[in-house]
Parts: structure tokens; C-alpha cells; sequence
């Protein structure tokens, strides 16, 4: 389940219910498969300029503590 505060939302009217970045088309999906390939945050972040730092941090955080959370 998402936090109704999230930095990552799910809307079935964007992206058939994709998660995305709060306030954008966005999908977190495409941060995580920066970083598999081994792109930077600010490679991420210039080539979605949409996505602001904070936001994009929020979620790479969020996403930690559900790992860390089921270890």
C-alpha cells in the first residue's frame, strides 16, 4: 500500500495504475532501472527534469525501509 503522502502514487487513470512520481507520468519503475544499469540519480533527474531531487530521494527511501522492513 502507498502512503497517502507518498512521493510515489498510484492512480488507475495514469498509466493504467503504474506508480509514478507524485504529479507526474513518471513511473518509479524507470528510477530503479536507471540504477540497475548503473545511471547516476542526476542522470535520472536531468533526463526527467519533472521529477525534483527531494521527490526522487523520498522514494529511493521509502523503497529502503520496505526492503530493510521485510529482511
Amino acid at each position: 500500500m502507498v502512503p497517502e503522502n507518498s512521493s510515489i502514487v498510484k492512480d488507475p487513470n495514469v498509466l493504467a495504475g503504474t506508480p509514478v512520481f507524485r504529479d507526474t507520468r513518471v513511473p518509479f519503475q524507470t528510477l530503479l532501472d536507471y540504477v540497475e544499469g548503473g545511471q547516476t540519480l542526476d542522470e535520472f533527474l536531468k533526463d526527467f527534469p519533472s521529477v525534483p531531487r527531494e521527490v526522487a530521494i523520498a522514494a529511493l527511501e521509502h523503497a529502503k525501509h520496505l526492503v530493510v522492513s521485510e529482511l
